[in-house]
């Protein structure tokens, strides 16, 4: 497979070097294009950039000129595939931009994950829902072959639906409390004062409650016709920085429609395998990982499962108030954010539309992935 040209707007920040980390030896990628705001554009990306990462920054990368964070005026052509790690006041503004000169923008951004057209989209969990993307005005004004808009979700939405799609597909999910232990990459950088967060817990991450129990339900909600059916469930969310560097640790109790033993639950997670034989190159073997260790899992020994694409899951008992609680750690800056945009992708490539402009979406779930070329 030919490689395709890719770009990344807001290149230098956090989640933009995890995309450039992640797509730099991409089978399927290549980064052809790098943005970032105007005191960058312009420069190297070496110049321009505070590389936090535990890999090196590749040479090829480094010595990229950054280009303005706009559809237009580059010095090099604009690749057709955008991965955009914006703020959701930039990315309210610059994404449609974007998608109306005909790219695909596979984003970050919480701007539009909760519009109505707009997929938001982890693939094990309700790939399904990538048929929304053919009812955005930016792609019907084109006759189906203009630009479109795709998105991930929150951070902690992320490892916590891959935990619970398997336990609502097989039991129902009735209500769900969790509460949530995020670590300090998820602010970016440099992100929570050091004077705020060492030997310390803040019990407020703005707006992110909100966005945790909207998303859930977006996320296992049922694709009728052009609209998603919200979950009929209560989500209940707490949600608290900590000082951990990666990985999102949450304590979820769970009440389910249909009763279920500790065996079907393990069984549920167990065989859960939903992009199986796909050959995604980011796709996680096992998308959910049961430790029966007492005390796992940890941030600093669970998070990079599954190369940081697995959801690991721990504790599971029963609960007094509701059915069942249980642990569920994800890595927030690799699955659940340029990971997730990065499969999400190569599922987009899969279906043919990355390049294949105008083809109908064919007959999709999120159990049989694979297509009519």
């Amino acid at each position: 497979m030919e490689r395709r040209r890719v770009g990344i707007l807001g290149a230098t920040g956090m989640v933009g070097q995890r995309f450039i980390q992640l797509l730099s030896n991409h089978p399927w990628f290549e980064i052809a294009w790098l943005a970032a705001s105007d005191r960058s554009a312009g420069k190297t990306y070496a110049e321009a950039c505070r590389w936090k990462l535990e890999t090196p920054l590749p040479a090829r990368i480094a010595a990229m000129t950054l280009q303005p964070n706009v559809p237009e005026g580059s010095a090099i052509e604009l690749p057709k595939i955008i991965f955009a790690a914006l703020e959701a006041d930039i990315a309210r503004e610059l994404e449609p931009k974007f998608a109306a000169m005909g790219c695909a923008v596979i984003s970050n951004s919480s701007a539009f994950r909760m519009t109505a057209d707009v997929p938001l989209v982890v693939p094990e969990v309700n790939a399904d829902h990538l048929a929304l993307l053919e009812t955005q005005s930016s792609r019907k004004e084109h006759g189906g072959r203009g630009g479109y808009i795709v998105t991930n979700p929150n951070c902690s939405a992320i490892g916590l639906v891959l935990a619970l799609k398997p336990l609502e597909e097989r039991f129902g999910i009735e209500s769900l409390f969790v509460s949530t232990m995020q670590a300090v990459s998820g602010a970016g950088y440099p992100g929570v004062a050091s004077l705020d967060i060492l030997g310390n817990v803040v019990p407020f991450i703005k707006n992110e409650e909100e966005k945790l129990q909207e998303e859930v339900g977006k996320l296992l909600g049922r694709l009728s016709g052009a609209k998603v059916e919200i979950l009929d469930a209560k989500v209940s969310a707490h949600c608290n920085r900590v000082a951990v560097e990666d990985g999102h640790t949450e304590c979820v109790s769970i009440k389910l429609k249909k009763k279920a033993t500790r065996e079907e639950i393990l069984a549920a997670w167990r065989e859960f395998l939903p992009l199986e034989g796909q050959h995604l190159p980011t796709a996680p073997e096992q998308p959910v990982e049961y430790d029966e260790g007492v005390d796992r899992p940890q941030p600093r020994l669970d998070r990079m499962r599954g190369h940081g694409m697995a959801a690991t899951v721990g504790r599971l008992r029963e609960c007094a108030l509701l059915d069942w609680k249980f642990v569920v750690l994800s890595h927030n800056t690799i699955r659940g954010a340029a990971g997730a945009a990065v499969l999400n992708a190569e599922v987009l490539a899969l279906l043919g539309k990355l390049d294949k402009l105008g083809v109908p979406l064919e007959k999709f779930s999120a159990r049989a992935v694979a297509v009519t070329a």
